[in-house]
């Protein structure tokens, strides 16, 4: 072995993800410990994610029930955008994981390039019909005279900043694909900590507040719903920023070199298609479940609307650590498939699964126990924390089978298997969750909806485990 080489190998003896590249066998112990140093990140990250918009809503919730409503009745349009953003990205992270595994850093420079380039076309194309529509939506949701105007505002300072959302999205997917995922953690802190600062300077009026007993002066626009949009851009606006400067400027594997130019931009933007149109349709259709169950929420009138939005952030809480596990195994999938270490693969992918229906059964304990304390701190009305602590307790018991699915999704994803996961999750809300949800809501009211959301992801997560125990999605594609 030669100097370079032999040092090389030193430097890199205690990286798990380049010995697991190279070929070396890892233990049981190895390969949890390999586990927990890419989730544990991803769990902050998609925390911190989740705790911005507890923030956002629990600020808003101070405003009143009306303001709460508007967020809320347009929340399921933006988790059907921010899930194309994200389809978007998901083809050229899961190449990059590929070609890493695969030892190939140029080519992976290379996806890079046309990758970012290809999603800031699609955020452009997005933001500019959310914002030509962004005074209907509201209206076509079933907003009253009341809500829909407030909600208009909030959409379309949301639209406007979708471009800086597809870039933190896609670019941060990008880092964790080569093998990072402490910096998209730390970028979902600092965006979160922005987010309290710039919700205070915008969403509320100049006014004096007590600080360790001392009055300080803190100035603000008074900007109301408004402000909650414009603070959450902002700081997706900076977080976005800094990801890229590290990703094209400072990333070991993927900072652009001079000299390495774009190349079979067709193929590449073909291949990432293949892997990113199922996860696309998955979003439309699946993210248009959330606007039919939305259409269902909103005629049991402002309380029921202002409540499901609150429980629904309040759960996000629960469900983001399967999330972070989802994302490790994303990468560590994705570079198994590279490498062509297909048992380890297998065995990783059953591990990482198994860890997210053991901490998304801590999670919905905690949930059950703590739930009026969650909602609690989102809305002081009574009515809607009542209703808001009685459907978080009928969540609870779906969470370790939403972890399954959760992570499972994120299994197959690293082998570019996008459409097991899409036939199965559209299979379980369309045939279970809305029919249910139409059914029950008249007679159980908002009880009724969520208990309809509990039974579907159970049948959801048996649909993922079932073919997780299959060999389909172990097929090497390429």
């Amino acid at each position: 072995m030669t100097g370079s080489k032999q040092t090389q190998h030193t430097d890199r003896k205690g990286n798990l993800l380049a010995r697991m590249r190279e070929g070396h066998t890892l233990d049981r112990k190895e390969e949890i410990e390999l586990i927990a140093q890419l989730a544990f990140p991803a769990i902050i990250a998609q925390l911190s994610s989740i705790i911005m918009q507890y923030i956002d809503a629990s600020m808003v919730g101070q405003l009143g029930a009306t303001d709460s409503a508007a967020i809320g009745l347009v929340a399921s349009t933006t988790w059907l955008i921010g899930g194309l953003c994200t389809a978007a990205g998901i083809g050229f992270n899961v190449l990059i994981a590929h070609r890493i595994g695969a030892e190939n850093d140029k080519e992976a420079r290379n996806i890079v390039r046309i990758g970012l380039i290809f999603a800031l076309c699609i955020s452009l194309i997005v933001m500019a019909f959310c914002v030509a529509f962004s005074g209907k939506i509201p209206l076509w949701l079933g907003g009253d005279s009341r809500v829909a105007p407030r909600a208009s505002a909030y959409f379309g300072i949301y639209s406007m900043a979708l471009p800086a959302m597809q870039m933190m999205y896609i670019a941060g997917g990008m880092v964790e694909a080569s093998g990072n995922m402490k910096l998209p953690s730390f970028l979902g802190v600092l965006e979160c900590v922005l987010d309290v600062i710039f919700n205070l300077i915008f969403i509320f009026p100049s006014r004096n507040i007590s600080i360790f007993g001392k009055n300080i002066h803190v100035y603000g626009f008074g900007l109301t719903i408004k402000g909650a949009a414009l603070g959450t851009a902002l700081a997706e606006a900076v977080a976005a920023a800094l990801c890229l400067i590290y990703l094209l400027r400072i990333s070991p594997v993927l900072h652009l070199r001079s000299g390495e130019r774009i190349h079979d931009v067709k193929k590449i933007i073909k291949k990432a298609l293949e892997i990113s149109v199922p996860s696309a349709v998955e979003s439309v259709i699946m993210g248009g479940a959330q606007v039919v169950s939305t259409t269902i929420v909103a005629p049991l009138g402002a309380d029921s609307i202002a409540a499901n939005s609150f429980a629904v952030t309040a759960e996000s809480l629960c469900y983001m650590p399967g999330y972070g596990i989802q994302s490790a195994a994303v990468t560590l999938i994705g570079q198994c498939y590279g490498a062509r270490r297909h048992e380890l693969m297998r065995r990783l992918g059953w591990i990482t699964t198994i860890s997210g229906i053991v901490v998304m059964t801590g999670a919905g304990i905690l949930m059950y126990i703590f739930a009026p304390e969650m909602i609690g701190i989102l809305s002081p009305d009574p009515v809607i924390r009542k209703l808001g602590t009685q459907v978080l307790r009928i969540e609870a018991f779906a969470e370790p089978m939403f972890g399954a699915s959760i992570v499972a999704s994120g299994v197959f994803r690293g082998t570019g298997d996008t459409l097991s996961a899409t036939i199965r999750n559209i299979i379980s809300m369309w045939g279970v969750r809305i029919p249910l949800a139409a059914v029950l809501s008249g007679r159980l009211g908002l009880r009724g909806v969520w208990i309809s959301m509990c039974t579907e992801l159970i049948v959801r997560g048996i649909l993922f485990l079932t073919h997780l125990a299959g060999h389909k999605w172990e097929k090497i594609r390429n």
